[in-house]
């Protein structure tokens, strides 16, 4: 018993010494985790923080890639993604799995029988494919006018370019979700474009109720800046048609052209074939911009350079004879480009009209020597790139100092250069002497600070010539053009005085040493500027390889697109044509704004008609209390110009007002504009006479012409049906 008890006492004592040893290891755990505040690596504050804390996204928006007049041309908009709800115990769900498929399908691009399939999962809700994402707005309103049952959408940020195909290669594109920017400004300002995403975190009671000012953390997102380039829309649209409608006829491998402004180097239009539309990335065959990555031989139009060099050094003599046809420099014998038959003994002038290579071989080596051509070349930074503001501009490559390569550097053959680098050389030229650097971003605008954080300012890169050489080598390059014996009669233009350079340019042979040879297997060009006594602007066009009837030279297609480019560009300028003393000569035909305010609307009105301008009175007082343009501003002929009275502010009618002139109105009304689509204003969310609030909200349909006549000549067709039934 005694023996019985003494077991029991120790059994006792040893679970007690357990129990004791379990709570010592028990309390020193809770004390490490008070202390610590951690579980097996995890945080035992941001676990509780978790439990009762939400936290969300705040997403900024990508900047807006403007033109020169706020023209938009690449934006952050609000898409749609359609998905089906599937779960039966849901309120909302899919009810007839084949007709809403039957329905659906056309709309999101998919088979019948696999949206069936997919309609049909076990599941509470699936995703429809690509087809389903990206939604415009009338394309969602399309669907929802279906009336189906379980078909629901979510909003999500889209990149969207409002003019399709339109200086592709000089904005690039982003993906649809603008996660990756690639090519062109996209990817070059990507940084500055791309927004700072902020975050809003608040605690939550157990049921998910946010806590009223409970601890919360706000963080602002920050948009991306807003960039606006030089490229004048005007402008480009023209050179995008030219171009088009030679690609079409003509089927080149590729066309390149810059159109600058010879006096600032501003690029106002920049367009390459093949080209892309950005909205559909999808299919782009070619990524290169030509006009600042392509490195060719620039044929002919290389001579302007060699010419401005010999008559900047005084040994240029217009009316001096030499021996055309062929020129032999030691083993090597270059000749004309008639097949080095020449046209006899003639002037250097006669040579520069006929383009002839062996007259301007004799300039470089007999007049100028080696050394002092390439320092010109240098002079007008061939040996380096220009800098322009676009990624992934190429490099020169330079033959090195020889008689036989300073002979055929002169006319344009041996040495490479990029489109960009020969447009500039060219201003210092168009610019009486002073070499301007070209450029594209005009300025950018940082939409969170109410600042511009960059403005471009007209950078001089050198002075390579004289103002006198610089006149003296546009009045001979404007007989290339007129001159009795002149290759470039194809861009003479009614009533303009063009000066500039045609080019032939052979291609080396990819397959071995030499050049391609045959007909089409060239690289035609020219390289322009009007007008002669003082250039606005120069225009390059290159058109490589076009295939050209048995009748046409390549200066054809090259014309095709240079004519057209420089007339409108100089009209677009506010520079149009007159008559004096017989001969044509360009105006100034802009106008410059008054000032409005306080005068009377009716009679600000009448004189704004009478001089062919447009008044768009917003109100009904009779004093004008704002105005946009504003005084001194120019103006050009059939311009749109607001009028804010100091009446009810009524919202006017917008049909067909472009989406420059809706935005400025905008600005003065003081409210948001959305739109979508792009061309012209076809339907708007405020009606015409509706008051309009400061921080109202306008959002406007456009539609390009092409749609409009084709919808116009629908309605025609139905009227014209629907007259024939009823007969």
């Amino acid at each position: 018993m005694k023996q019985q008890r003494k077991i029991i006492m120790k059994r006792a004592l040893l679970l007690l010494t357990t129990i004791f040893f379990i709570f010592l290891l028990f309390s020193g755990r809770i004390v490490y985790i008070q202390v610590g505040k951690e579980v097996k690596g995890h945080d035992l504050e941001a676990m509780g923080e978790s439990r009762w804390t939400t936290s969300q996204t705040l997403e900024g928006k990508r900047g807006t890639i403007f033109d020169r007049d706020g023209s938009t041309l690449a934006e952050e908009i609000t898409s749609y993604t359609a998905y089906a709800v599937l779960d039966k115990e849901f309120e909302g769900h899919v009810e007839d799995v084949e007709k809403t498929a039957e329905l659906l399908a056309p709309y999101i691009d998919m088979e019948e029988e696999k949206l069936v399939e997919l309609l049909s999962r076990d599941r509470f809700q699936v995703e429809l494919g690509p087809g389903s994402k990206f939604l415009t707005l009338s394309e969602k309103e399309e669907i929802e006018a279906l009336e189906l049952p379980g078909i629901y959408f979510r909003t999500e940020p889209l990149r969207y370019y409002p003019k399709q195909v339109f200086a592709s290669h000089v904005l690039g594109y982003t993906s649809k979700d603008m996660s990756e920017a690639h090519i062109g400004l996209e990817a070059g300002l990507n940084e500055a474009l791309s927004p700072k995403h902020g975050s809003l975190s608040y605690k939550r009671n157990a049921r998910g109720i946010p806590l009223w000012k409970k601890d919360e953390i706000f963080t602002e997102p920050e948009n991306g800046n807003d960039v606006y380039l030089t490229i004048d829309t005007n402008i480009q649209t023209v050179l995008e048609q030219a171009m088009t409608e030679v690609d079409k006829e003509y089927q080149p491998k590729k066309i390149t052209a810059i159109v600058a402004n010879a006096e600032t180097g501003e690029i106002l239009g920049m367009a390459n074939r093949p080209s892309f539309n950005p909205n559909e990335y999808e299919t782009i065959t070619n990524y290169t911009n030509y006009a600042i990555s392509d490195r060719i031989e620039p044929g002919s139009t290389m001579k302007m350079f060699t010419l401005a060099a010999a008559i900047e050094e005084g040994v240029y003599n217009g009316n001096e004879t030499f021996q055309s046809g062929t020129y032999t420099i030691g083993n090597t014998t270059i000749g004309d480009h008639n097949n080095g038959v020449g046209w006899g003994t003639i002037t250097y002038d006669e040579g520069l009209q006929r383009s002839s290579n062996v007259a301007f071989a004799k300039l470089a080596l007999e007049k100028l020597t080696p050394e002092r051509f390439y320092d010109y070349l240098k002079a007008f930074q061939f040996h380096e790139k220009t800098g322009i503001d676009l990624p992934h501009e190429a490099t020169s490559t330079i033959l090195d100092m020889k008689n036989i390569n300073a002979a055929v550097t002169s006319y344009g053959q041996g040495s490479v250069f990029t489109p960009i680098q020969l447009v500039q050389a060219a201003t210092a030229i168009a610019n009486d002497g002073k070499m301007m650097k070209p450029y594209v971003i005009d300025k950018m605008y940082n939409p969170n600070t109410s600042e511009y954080q960059y403005v471009a300012e007209p950078e001089v890169a050198g002075s390579p010539i004289s103002e006198e050489t610089a006149k003296i080598v546009r009045e001979k390059l404007e007989q290339v053009i007129i001159g009795e014996h002149g290759t470039g009669k194809s861009y003479y233009i009614e009533g303009l005085d063009v000066a500039g350079k045609t080019g032939t340019a052979q291609i080396s042979n990819p397959n071995g040493r030499g050049y391609l040879s045959g007909r089409n297997q060239n690289i035609f060009s020219f390289l322009g500027m009007a007008p002669v006594d003082d250039p606005k602007i120069i225009v390059y066009v290159a058109v490589d390889r076009p295939q050209l009837p048995a009748d046409e030279t390549g200066s054809a297609p090259v014309s095709k697109i240079f004519n057209p480019v420089m007339k409108q560009s100089l009209s677009y300028m506010n520079l149009s044509l007159s008559e004096e003393e017989g001969g044509q000569i360009y105006e100034d035909s802009g106008m410059n704004i008054d000032h409005y305010v306080q005068r009377e609307t009716q009679e600000v009105s009448t004189s704004l008609q009478e001089v062919g301008l447009k008044p768009i009175i917003i109100g009904n007082g009779n004093k004008i209390v704002a105005q946009f343009p504003e005084a001194g501003a120019p103006l050009v002929f059939g311009e749109k110009v607001f009028l804010l009275t100091n009446g009810e502010r009524t919202m006017p009618n917008m049909t067909g007002w472009s989406l420059r002139d809706v935005k400025r109105l905008g600005d003065l009304l003081n409210v948001r504009v959305d739109h979508l689509g792009s061309g012209y204003v076809t339907d708007q969310n405020i009606e015409p006479g509706s008051i309009v609030q400061e921080n109202d909200f306008i959002t406007v349909e456009l539609q390009e012409p092409e749609k409009l006549r084709e919808e116009a000549e629908n309605d025609e067709d139905e009227n014209e049906e629907e007259k024939k039934e009823t007969n």
